[in-house]
């Protein structure tokens, strides 16, 4: 058996051309081109080869084609600034781990999406209603990976080759999906949680995720939806001082230029005001990161269910790898590190029967 588009995949992953992944082969450019393109399949001793290179095992060749990411209906925020390798691995990283929600959904049944779409309206206007969708008043927003995937979001990692790419989140068939940054304060990461779920609400099958306004856009309903404009004027933050929007910012969950521009944004802090502040905070050392901060990176529930009750069953993460078809470290690259990889390949668990499938639930506080 092999499966051209799990060719293409995979050498999309690992950032390779097609003459690229021929030289390494010690192929013709010709033959990579025939495989892709069901004109020809790959001995067993070529296919073993080319399975190397592209550090995959070999079955990862022989599944069923994955899901594949449209890049007209994926939202990346400087999609200009991107190589077409770092945007095709960055979406082929996306197929992957849309294959393993296909494979949990098999076998667990999975919150159904529930994010509200207003493509019609303002991001502050989409924002308010989002809220008041999920009950969320005008209250800091709790774990917001948690949020959205109790709303039917699924949440993944992007993989360290990746990170380039920020975060970016797409729909496939009726599922939304984030994916998001590893390596960014626990402000940041919740800011480009909310970014995404920005264009998700935003930016639905009405309108192409995309274009010069809708970066600003989802940016504006991010901010509206971290910090609520009633939420923030109740705080009595009118020309706070930096001392004072440090110590609002923990409130919220935000970082401090997050802070300071949205005061600027609800005419609570002059321009000249802003400025002074913005310069400040600089010096201080926040417009790279979040001095002192003790908000911890927020990390994926569903996953973590998931995997506890797959170990319930005997099923370690290294089966789960091997019935994917991709190596267990690919695996933890996807699901923010949640599963320790076991390097021995004995004992080998045995798969929950998918026709018996454990509900999970998924509560937001």
């Amino acid at each position: 058996m092999f499966t051209p588009e799990r060719l293409v995949l995979a050498r999309k992953r690992r950032r390779m051309t097609q003459a690229a992944l021929a030289a390494a082969a010690g192929l013709s450019a010709q033959s990579i081109n025939a495989f892709e393109k069901h004109r020809k399949i790959p001995s067993a001793d070529t296919l073993a080869s080319l399975a190397w290179i592209l550090r995959f095992p070999v079955s990862f060749f022989q599944a069923a084609p994955a899901p594949e990411m449209q890049l007209d209906a994926v939202s990346f925020r400087a999609p200009t600034k991107m190589s077409a390798l770092e945007r095709d691995a960055t979406l082929s990283s996306g197929a992957i781990a849309s294959a393993l929600n296909a494979w949990m959904e098999e076998r667990f049944r999975l919150p159904a999406s529930n994010v509200p779409t207003y493509p019609h309206l303002s991001p502050e206007q989409a924002a308010e209603q989002a809220r008041a969708a999920w009950g969320l008043g005008e209250a800091p927003v709790p774990n917001l990976v948690h949020l959205l995937e109790a709303n039917g979001v699924r949440v993944f990692s992007l993989a360290p080759d990746c990170l380039d790419a920020d975060a970016f989140s797409t729909t496939h068939v009726g599922t939304p999906y984030v994916f998001l940054n590893t390596r960014k304060t626990g402000e940041r990461g919740r800011f480009d949680a909310a970014h995404e779920l920005g264009h998700l609400v935003l930016h639905s099958e009405h309108r192409i995720p995309g274009g010069r306004e809708g970066e600003p856009e989802a940016n504006a309903f991010a901010s509206a939806f971290l910090m609520p404009r009633a939420g923030i004027l109740a705080q009595q933050l009118h020309d706070a001082s930096v001392e004072r929007i440090l110590s609002a910012k923990r409130r919220w969950g935000v970082s401090a230029m997050a802070l300071a521009y949205r005061l600027r944004d609800l005419g609570l802090l002059s321009e000249w005001r802003y400025t002074q502040t913005v310069k400040k905070l600089a010096q201080m050392g926040y417009r790279t990161g979040e001095p002192g901060s003790l908000l911890a990176r927020e990390s994926s529930q569903l996953l973590a269910k998931v995997f506890d009750a797959l170990r319930t069953k005997g099923m370690t993460a290294t089966d789960v790898a091997v019935d994917m078809g991709i190596h267990p470290d690919d695996l933890n690259h996807y699901v923010f590190g949640l599963v320790p990889v076991r390097l021995d390949g004995g004992d080998q668990g045995r798969s929950p029967d998918p026709g018996h499938r454990p509900e999970l639930r998924l509560v937001h506080g």
